[in-house]
């Protein structure tokens, strides 16, 4: 059975402020997601960042774990952690494009005041950007 984790954090230190640190999160993460048959859509947007995750229960906790104790970020915290009939995110790790423009449309001045319903129609509306 599939499952599906979003959670919200804190971008700490340059976390997702360059083009280079952004790459070199996709890249490592990528990588791992193949390995571990995960799928994952990240967005940052002004020192937040959401998060979507899809694999296996046992895959996801482990990552999950591993994200926990990532310096790069704080404050996790799980929206969404719920079983999935298929997979909404196809890609090993892809970056949510133009996260203002997500945000505005589902009425959210900031990704840290996102609920579970928010994070998962954010998810949604990613793929019709």
């Amino acid at each position: 059975m599939l499952h599906r984790v979003i959670y919200a954090s804190e971008a700490v230190g340059s976390t997702g402020a360059s083009t280079l640190s952004i790459a070199q999160i996709l890249g490592v993460s990528g990588r791992n997601n193949r390995r571990d048959h995960l799928t994952s859509c990240l967005m940052f947007h002004r020192g937040h960042i959401l998060q979507g995750i899809e694999g296996a229960r046992v895959d996801v906790d482990r990552l999950m774990r591993r994200l926990q104790d990532d310096p790069r970020h704080t404050g996790l915290r799980i929206l969404a952690d719920t079983p999935i009939q298929a997979r909404r995110i196809d890609e090993p790790m892809i970056l949510c494009a133009d996260p203002d423009a997500l945000l505005e449309r589902v009425g959210l001045p900031c990704l840290s005041l996102a609920t579970a319903n928010e994070a998962e129609v954010l998810l949604e509306l990613r793929k019709a950007a």
